[in-house]
This record gives C-alpha cells, sequence and structure tokens, in this order.
C-alpha cells in the first residue's frame, strides 16, 4: 500500500519535472488542471473585489433602504388607522388645557385674587402679620407670583384656611410651610403662596425675544 501511495506521488512530481519553456496545453494532465484551478481562483477573487463586492454593498444598502420604508409605511399606516383616535384624544387634551388656563387669572385679575386670599384668612378668624407679594418670576406662558404670609390662630382654622386655599378658583398653592407655637397656645404659620397668571401679548413677545436673544449669544 505505501508503495503504491509512493509511486502514485513520484508520478505526480514527475509531471511538474521540465515544464521551463513547454506550451501550457502541452503540460501532463495534473500541472494543466492545477494551474486551471489557479487561474479559477484568481478570476474569483478578482471578480468579487472588482465587481461583485460593489453589488452587494448596494444589494444589503437597498435592502436597509426597503426595511426602513416598511418600518415607514406601517408607522404611517397605524397612525392613519388611528387618525380619529388621535383627532379625539387631542380635543380632549385642549378641552382640558382650556379648564387649566381658565384657572389662571389675567394680571387685571391678580389685585382680586390677593385681595381673595387675604379674605379666606380674615373669614376663619386669623392674624396676618405679614402678607407681602414678591418679584414676579416670567415662565414661558405664565408667570409665577410668590406671596410671603405670616398668619396666627388655632390649628383647626389654620387647618380650614389651607383647605380655603386648595378650593379658591384661581390656583394657589402653600409652599415651604412652617408651624411655630406661639407663648399663648396659638400657632403661626409662616408659608410662601404662589398663584399664577396669563402672561400678556406684549409679555409673551418679550419672553420669545430674551429666549432668541440668549439662543443667539450662546451660539457665539
Amino acid at each position: 500500500m505505501a508503495t503504491d501511495i509512493k509511486r502514485i506521488a513520484d508520478g505526480l512530481t514527475d509531471q511538474f519535472r521540465g515544464l521551463n519553456g513547454v506550451h501550457p496545453g502541452q503540460w501532463p494532465l495534473a500541472p494543466r488542471v492545477l494551474c486551471g484551478i489557479g487561474v479559477a481562483l484568481g478570476v474569483a477573487v478578482l471578480g468579487y473585489f472588482g465587481y461583485w463586492q460593489g453589488q452587494f454593498e448596494e444589494q444589503e444598502a437597498g435592502a436597509a433602504q426597503e426595511q426602513r420604508l416598511r418600518d415607514e409605511y406601517r408607522l404611517k399606516t397605524a397612525q392613519a388607522i388611528n387618525l380619529e383616535a388621535l383627532t379625539a384624544q387631542k380635543a380632549q387634551v385642549d378641552q382640558y388645557v382650556v379648564r387649566l388656563e381658565k384657572q389662571l387669572p389675567s394680571k387685571a385679575e391678580m389685585a382680586a385674587l390677593l385681595s381673595d386670599i387675604n379674605q379666606a384668612g380674615l373669614g376663619r378668624g386669623l392674624r396676618f402679620e405679614l402678607f407681602k407679594p414678591g418679584q414676579v418670576v416670567a415662565r414661558d406662558y405664565y408667570a409665577e407670583l410668590p406671596i410671603d404670609i405670616k398668619v396666627t390662630g388655632n390649628y383647626h382654622d389654620l387647618g380650614a384656611f389651607a383647605g380655603d386655599m386648595a378650593n379658591l378658583p384661581r390656583i394657589v398653592t402653600l409652599n415651604n410651610m412652617e408651624l411655630v407655637t406661639n407663648k399663648d397656645g396659638g400657632l403661626t404659620l409662616n408659608a410662601v403662596a404662589k398663584t399664577f397668571r396669563y402672561l400678556d401679548q406684549e409679555e409673551v413677545a418679550a419672553q420669545k425675544k430674551a429666549a432668541a436673544e440668549k439662543k443667539k449669544g450662546a451660539k457665539k
């Protein structure tokens, strides 16, 4: 067996001897087959890097674009199907916003609101030792007015006063509340009441202008 293998190997080796100067068409079978395989591999490699690679990349890009378009189609189809429900939901949100906006007084109504807060405390028998509106803080579409208050009375009256603040037709919040016991057994409430109002058109325009200038300055 080993002798037969050696004889075959020697025969193949002999076919590769003396090929210099001989036309490839006259080579023995083994060199011609090996040369053909090499040429085929070379053509395949050159064809891949010279032509097919670009075709594969183009095909992959097209497949990715197709998937992206399919996803966009599904999304837009879902939006179209739910358009009526989304429209109804937007109408509900708009109504809710309108109800909230009605709880914000205008600039002209702020004096009346401050009077309501004061009257709520007096109506509960509380004594105001401090009622000081602070500096108005302008936000994007509304203004916030903090009011430092200090009222004295008994526990139940102070609790009722806090409840009255929550039940006012306009939005009023009590912040930074602190209860202090007095020498006579009464209580003093220190707090910051915050109320909110609309910005008028001039104030909104000023806010937008300031925001634009700030954004422009940040880009420099």
